[in-house]
């Protein structure tokens, strides 16, 4: 069942020149695509291509200059009808530095309005599961950058949003980290019905992460292919030497214009 159609999106921004005129840059152009209900969908493309401008549509932080986004047969036209439908992690972890891990983690509960006790007892049932355990009432600055990735995304599912806009969570980590979470990302995803979007520059992660896959054109990002990513699973680590890989990464390349 397809849960978002995203149909013919389209923006370009402003730009001011050192003399003070406007230039126009075109971000995203004409995007067309469905997800389904429980899907991994990952996108990839070069830097400045626009694949974090979608997900600030999608979210309602910006709106587009054409085009629709249906949710569940519903269009959301406008950013306000969008805003508080979608679960959004940016680049960056934004923990809060003035609040223990436990309570960043229950932030989004919070802003929506949900019971803090409620939300205090869940995130320490999933703490384990996200690696925290034992960790709830350390301060942000205390933890690894991989901790900080676990508890930004614990946050983020707890929020309890059905589709999950993840914009490279794993870009600023180092090799083995990154490849540590890819491991337990492929974990945690079993444990919960989200639909997922995610961002990233890594072609293996890309691959080994998803069920379908966007690439996109350079500047402005046009989607050149929509990839099946048909993969056995279960996944790990090590799938990304199997032949079965080699042959869809070799085809993915083919398709991504760097």
């Amino acid at each position: 069942m397809t849960l978002l159609a995203v149909d013919s999106l389209s923006k370009t921004f402003g730009r001011s020149s050192r003399r003070g005129a406007q230039r126009e840059v075109e971000a995203v152009v004409d995007l067309t695509f469905n997800i389904e209900a429980g899907e991994f969908l990952t996108i990839i493309g070069p830097s400045g291509c626009g694949k974090s401008t979608l997900l600030r549509l999608l979210a309602g932080l910006e709106q587009p200059d054409s085009g629709q986004i249906t949710l569940q047969t519903q269009p959301l036209p406008d950013p306000s009808d969008r805003q508080g439908r979608f679960g959004y992690m940016p680049q960056r972890d934004t923990l809060l530095p003035w609040r223990t891990v436990l309570e960043n983690v229950i932030l989004g509960v919070e802003l929506a309005g949900g019971s803090r006790e409620t939300a205090r007892d869940e995130a320490r049932q999933l703490l384990p599961l996200f690696g925290l355990d034992g960790f709830e009432n350390n301060w942000p600055s205390t933890l690894s950058g991989g901790m900080r990735q676990r508890a930004a995304l614990l946050r983020t599912f707890l929020a309890g949003y059905d589709i999950l806009l993840l914009d490279e969570p794993f870009g600023a980590l180092d090799a083995l980290t990154r490849r540590m979470l890819q491991q337990w990302l492929l974990g945690v995803r079993t444990r919960f019905s989200k639909t997922i979007l995610f961002i990233t520059h890594d072609i293996d992660e890309a691959l080994l992460l998803g069920d379908r896959m966007l690439v996109f054109s350079p500047r402005p990002g046009r989607i050149t292919a929509d990839l099946k990513i048909d993969l056995p699973d279960p996944r790990d680590v090590n799938t990304i030497l199997e032949p079965d890989f080699l042959t869809l990464k070799r085809n993915a390349l083919a398709h991504l214009k760097l």
